[in-house]
């Protein structure tokens, strides 16, 4: 007997989708029914399926493994109440544009037993809410409910297309218990809709006037800026920016990154800020030319620099905006940049980057020559303060600097991976993002991705996902998969993140990952940001705890938590003044490139 249930599975498997990340429900008799049929009838299922205890693990798990395949994975959830628990996941997908499939089944809408899978549970009362999509609607790229089984390829397609055509994300398809059980004929497993291709919009380039406006602009210029936060979710636009900043001698800044941009070897990379007051690159105020290409924020207007000098573009400095997918920033109430600039435009950035670089425009060789020398002597400096940071050695008894941390952790990798590069980190450090993207910069595309949005507690889910989509990438001739996924977390982050559930999957699914938890005792952020309104105020002078930011002062027992979850199959250590850190981090990573075991670091700082 085949079911819509059936014909959603085998919709999902025609598409190219290979995981589902699901927590079942009440709504889904018939799609473990459907599921266990394959089992019996071929050994195995069409979709593998990754069970989730946690909705918003799950979904992180999702965009995680989409991020590391560029294929989109599909998620499955309950009614309305897993819906709400796809909880701050669901922004993260939006806003770092992953395009997933999100499917939540519904209460039945029968009660008399007039179709097959009419209520029969109390909950199917409790569960009937009047809109049950508009829980997620202004996060979704499409939101469409599956009446029959007959649409069902032509709108499972529909929704894919448009979550990979630009502006990328999620999408939201959601049935009844009713539909879900419908019986149907075989027929419909090769219907029409196979033959509809449903292609993604192909990548956007530059108009021929932009290219010459800012391909002049950018020659021409005597200080020309290049700033960007999120183009190395194209690996192939990451080699295009490197070219043209080498070709063109510009230097290259990154703001708020979600993925590696440029390599950190890369002579005329400048550095990286999440826009606290006073940690922009002066190039900002002195460019005359400035190119704002995929990025989110580029700068803050009020922000001022330790001398009381503005962080921003000069008021003769020419703007250009170039976005793939959303350069007016429409899903975001107030924008500033677009306001400012001479030209935007919407263009795929390897495409319109290799416009560029084909557009013939040429400068003074003279020019590129003397900035090329003191763009890279930024570039030495900003490396050699990181490498002298990391020397810095603590007091007795004073608990190691996040700098040191992230030097041990960088050297235990190259020291016990056999292909470093093949190491990913995912970044979900908060406060110490500034320094995590700068220490642990990778070398190469891909090497180090964030949610993209501002929703805590995507790492841990994310490690499972990213493995389980490092072993699918590295299948087939010429591709690799990583050698080690690091999770780097705050210790309010990790808590964020439902860690008995991500663990629990990590040892389910053999998914190890390594977990870095920094432990300033609490939320940093919220006491930083307070300062920066407050400096002076009454929350200045007290601990964390008093401000009731702090876990203190009897902490979680961070690793006692992942091993627990695992069944004691996680290995972990505390480190805290004193300690072995050094070794601790070497023993951390063998653990999991050889002995494929989760480890799990927690380095104790100084509390807030």
């Amino acid at each position: 007997m085949y079911t819509t249930s059936s014909l959603f599975f085998h919709t999902l498997a025609q598409v190219g989708i290979t995981h589902a990340f699901v927590n079942w429900g009440s709504d889904h008799p018939a799609l473990l029914e459907d599921l266990q049929r394959q089992r019996a009838d071929h050994g195995n299922t069409t979709v593998e399926i990754v069970t989730c205890p946690n909705e918003m693990a799950a979904l992180s798990a999702a965009q995680a493994f989409t991020q590391v395949t560029n294929t989109p994975a599909a998620v499955i959830v309950h009614v309305d109440v897993g819906t709400q628990a796809l909880a701050g996941a669901v922004h993260n997908a939006s806003r770092g544009k992953v395009p997933i499939l999100v499917f939540a089944g519904a209460s039945p809408s029968t009660m008399e037993g007039e179709l097959k899978g009419s209520r029969n549970e109390w909950i199917h009362w409790m569960q009937d809410v009047p809109d049950q999509p508009a829980i997620v609607r202004q996060y979704m790229r499409f939101t469409a409910q599956i009446n029959a089984p007959e649409n069902i390829p032509h709108l499972v397609r529909r929704a894919l297309q448009i979550a990979t055509s630009e502006p990328k994300g999620p999408v939201y398809l959601w049935a009844r218990r009713e539909v879900l059980e419908k019986e149907i004929d075989e027929s419909l497993f090769n219907s029409s809709a196979s033959l509809y291709k449903w292609p993604s919009i192909e990548p956007s380039a530059l108009s021929p006037s932009a290219v010459n406006v800012i391909g002049d602009a950018l020659a021409q210029a005597n200080n020309p800026l290049i700033i960007t936060s999120y183009i190395g979710r194209n690996p192939a636009a990451v080699g295009a920016l490197e070219m043209l900043s080498r070709l063109m001698a510009i230097p290259v800044f990154v703001t708020c990154p979600s993925a590696t941009n440029v390599s950190l070897s890369h002579p005329f990379f400048v550095g990286v800020s999440f826009l606290a007051p006073g940690t922009h690159t002066p190039l900002l105020s002195t460019a005359d030319v400035i190119l704002v290409i995929d990025a989110e924020v580029p700068w803050i207007p009020i922000n001022k620099d330790n001398r009381g000098n503005p962080e921003r573009p000069s008021d003769d400095a020419r703007i250009f905006v170039i976005d793939s997918g959303d350069p007016l920033k429409e899903t975001i109430g107030m924008e500033h940049v677009a306001g400012v600039a001479e030209l935007v435009s919407r263009a795929n950035a390897e495409v319109a980057l290799f416009q560029l670089l084909n557009s013939g425009s040429t400068g003074s060789a003279t020019g590129y020559y003397t900035r090329s020398r003191s763009t890279q002597a930024i570039h030495d400096a900003f490396i050699a303060d990181m490498r002298n940071a990391e020397a810095v050695m603590s007091e007795p008894n004073v608990p190691y600097l996040p700098s040191r941390i992230f030097g041990a952790l960088r050297t235990a990798v190259e020291n016990k991976v056999p292909h470093p590069a093949s190491t990913l980190y995912l970044n979900e450090t908060i406060s110490n993002y500034p320094l995590s993207w700068s220490h642990l910069h990778p070398d190469t595309p891909l090497g180090m991705l964030s949610s993209g949005g501002s929703s805590l507690g995507w790492a841990l889910g994310a490690g499972v996902g990213a493995v389980l989509g490092g072993v699918n990438a590295g299948k087939g001739a010429g591709k690799v998969g990583y050698e080690l996924v690091v999770s780097v977390v705050g210790d309010g982050t990790f808590l964020f993140g439902a860690p008995s559930s991500a663990f629990w999957m990590a040892r389910r699914y053999e998914t190890p990952f390594l977990t870095i938890v920094l432990n300033n005792g609490g939320w940093k952020s919220p006491k930083l940001s307070m300062l920066g309104i407050h400096p002076e105020g009454h929350g200045s002078k007290v601990t964390g705890n008093q401000l009731t930011v702090g876990f203190g002062p009897d902490m979680p027992d961070y690793v006692g938590i992942a091993v627990a979850a695992t069944g004691g199959w996680a290995w972990g250590k505390r480190v805290a003044a004193g300690d072995s850190l050094w070794e601790t981090m070497t023993e951390a990573v063998r653990i999991v490139v050889e002995e494929r075991r989760c480890a799990i670091v927690e380095c104790v700082l100084e509390s807030i």
